[in-house]
């Protein structure tokens, strides 16, 4: 007898089947979840009874049938009767499952799947026709269930010998864009059943088959006879879920390459296993290199998350903070609320838990990194530091930390990378800044007249990166101890200059961006050096001035000339007595130092012809 289905309309039925689904291989995840649900209420049965419990007694199996371009996908569960089907089958988004986890205690329910009864729907994405035959368990009758197109169906007693369901798949004919015979492809399926349905804890099997050397077959004329074998398509227990003593090194390694993580080894792992309010099990992975594209707009970050066995999401980006998105590996928990498609989830507060904790756990462990394992921490920082720097960054500081004790930088008296509380600790009491230098590479750094400037038993942290000194300005200080540029001048340092008339004299004639000129007898063997004053630095004003579309921004330069130098003997008897030479030595002592800080100087031309007259 046909019946409607019992819902606000039919166009509800096409939202569930063409809308909510974005892939139609997820029809097979959805009724290999459903098959798993009801031989997870089979068993709990036949364990209240105190039956004999046979785990052989309890499988899926997929059956392609070519010919009748049909596939079926048979469960040994709890089956269902007349009332059921109308109920689970005959009323959209209508759940066995959610009803039957009211009935039990919370303890019990922690293996079920399913929640909102409609991922059988999907099963209309691919065929014409669908038809389900089942048997409850401790009835004596079966029944078959049938819908074509999904309009409407009908529900008539068969005869059936064995307890569970067949979910029967009438496929669609193959259109010009798309073929639905790879869903009778038995390879086919089973790489569907690894992608999707891997770690459902009951086996998923099918016939397959295969080809072996035939009876009479010889070295020389080699023949081979096919035979039919029953082959589990998906894994045992995952290895997140395994106890970590069972497991080696080489068990972590092989999984890592197994999954696609990555092709070599991963650096380090953390595998966790957290209960509480939300438990969860987690894998984590930190390759030992950065993906080609990783630092391109085209990375997508994300973990592999699942629940109950069944692979939810390929990259749940909500569970992995932009900082630790170089983190590879799976999250599995069975207290995530999944929504109607089980494709994506509803961001509710038990995956922020996780997330938070997930991350928090990322953090400690690359603490525990740099203290115990520094060489292997520094090989991670080198490849994935500015995925830490950028988040620290972007977030204008507010998270600073999060994030600040991960960071390294270069120490100039250590002559390798610490981070910033060891630069502390080794601070002298009457030292009141964190002291950084600022440029394209160590060793022009390191020839910097400004480094040579500062005592020797001070240490300067040399930065390199173009992003290190916009960095510096967003921690603004850590523990309490500023960060300083040894290039910086400050304010107060300016005014307290003797405002000679020579001074005066050269910051008549140089071009506005000189705010300021002072002597200095620190200079060794240079006539000049530009320092800067504000919160712009040369290197700052050197790398927005290479971005595209950057506005136009300068430093605030304070032209120091070297009081034990030639030049200062020339500015001193030139402005006495040759007004053209003396602006003429002036322009070229701002330009030497200009060049010295790798900055374009306005006019070369100039800058040759002035050279050689003062020669």
């Amino acid at each position: 007898m046909r019946q409607e289905f019992k819902a606000e309309a039919k166009k509800i039925m096409d939202l569930m089947i063409n809308s909510i689904y974005t892939e139609k291989e997820i029809f097979l995840r959805e009724l290999i979840s459903n098959a798993s649900d009801a031989l997870d209420k089979r068993y709990y049965e036949d364990l209240k009874s105190e039956k004999e419990v046979n785990k052989d007694d309890y499988y899926i199996e997929l059956i392609a049938d070519k010919d009748k371009r049909k596939l079926t996908v048979k469960d040994t569960g709890i089956g269902m009767d007349e009332t059921d089907l109308i109920e689970n089958l005959g009323t959209i988004a209508k759940s066995g499952t959610e009803a039957f986890k009211k009935e039990m205690k919370k303890e019990e329910i922690d293996q079920l799947i399913g929640q909102f009864g409609v991922g059988f729907y999907s099963s209309f994405m691919v065929a014409d026709k669908v038809s389900v035959k089942s048997k409850k368990l401790g009835s004596d009758k079966a029944y078959i269930w049938t819908s074509q197109n999904a309009d409407g169906y009908s529900i008539e007693e068969i005869e059936k010998d064995e307890v569970g369901t067949e979910v029967i798949l009438y496929l669609k004919e193959n259109q010009e864009d798309e073929s639905y015979d790879s869903y009778l492809d038995p390879y086919y399926l089973k790489n569907l059943v690894v992608e999707h349905s891997n770690y459902i804890r009951f086996p998923i099997k099918m016939l397959m088959t295969k080809s072996r050397p035939a009876k009479d077959s010889t070295e020389d004329k080699p023949k081979y006879e096919e035979y039919k074998e029953y082959e589990i398509l998906n894994s045992e227990t995952p290895i997140w879920k395994k106890n970590k003593k069972e497991l080696t090194e080489e068990d972590y390694k092989n999984f890592y390459r197994d999954q696609g993580f990555g092709y070599d080894e991963p650096l380090s792992y953390l595998h966790l296993n957290i209960e509480g309010l939300v438990s969860f099990k987690a894998l984590i992975y930190i390759p030992k290199k950065a993906p080609f594209d990783y630092y391109s707009k085209d990375y997508q970050k994300g973990l592999q998350l699942y629940s109950h066995g069944v692979k939810i999401q390929d990259r749940s980006e909500d569970l992995i903070e932009d900082a630790y998105s170089f983190a590879k590996g799976v999250v599995e928990s069975d207290d995530i609320s999944l929504n109607i498609s089980r494709q994506t989830l509803q961001r509710d507060k038990q995956l922020r838990f996780i997330a938070k904790q997930l991350n928090k756990k990322i953090k400690d462990h690359l603490l525990d990194m740099q203290k115990n394992k520094r060489e292997d921490y520094e090989t991670f920082f080198k490849e994935f530091g500015n995925t830490i720097k950028m988040a620290l960054y972007e977030s204008y500081g507010m998270n600073k930390s999060d994030f600040e004790d991960l960071l390294l930088f270069y120490s100039r008296k250590e002559d390798k990378l610490i981070n910033l509380k060891e630069y502390k600790d080794k601070m002298a009491s009457t030292q009141e800044n964190i002291l950084y230098a600022v440029g394209p590479s160590l060793d022009r750094i390191k020839k910097s007249p400004q480094l040579e400037s500062v005592d020797e038993n001070v240490d300067v942290l040399l930065l390199t990166e173009k992003l290190d000194e916009f960095l510096i300005k967003m921690l603004g200080e850590y523990k309490e101890k500023k960060f300083k540029s040894i290039n910086q001048v400050d304010d107060e340092e300016v005014k307290e200059e003797d405002k000679d008339d020579i001074l005066k004299q050269i910051k008549k004639v140089l071009p506005d961006e000189v705010v300021e000129v002072k002597f200095t007898d620190k200079l060794g063997e240079l006539p000049s050096m530009i320092k800067q004053r504000g919160e712009i630095s040369i290197e700052m004003e050197k790398t927005l001035k290479n971005q595209p579309n950057a506005p136009e921004i300068k430093a605030e330069k304070v032209l120091e000339i070297n009081k034990n130098s030639k030049a200062y003997e020339l500015l001193e008897k030139t402005s006495k007595e040759d007004e053209d030479k003396f602006k003429i030595l002036a322009n070229l002592l701002l330009d030497q130092a200009k060049l010295i800080e790798g900055l374009e100087i306005e006019d070369p031309i100039a800058y040759a012809k002035n050279m050689w007259k003062l020669i």
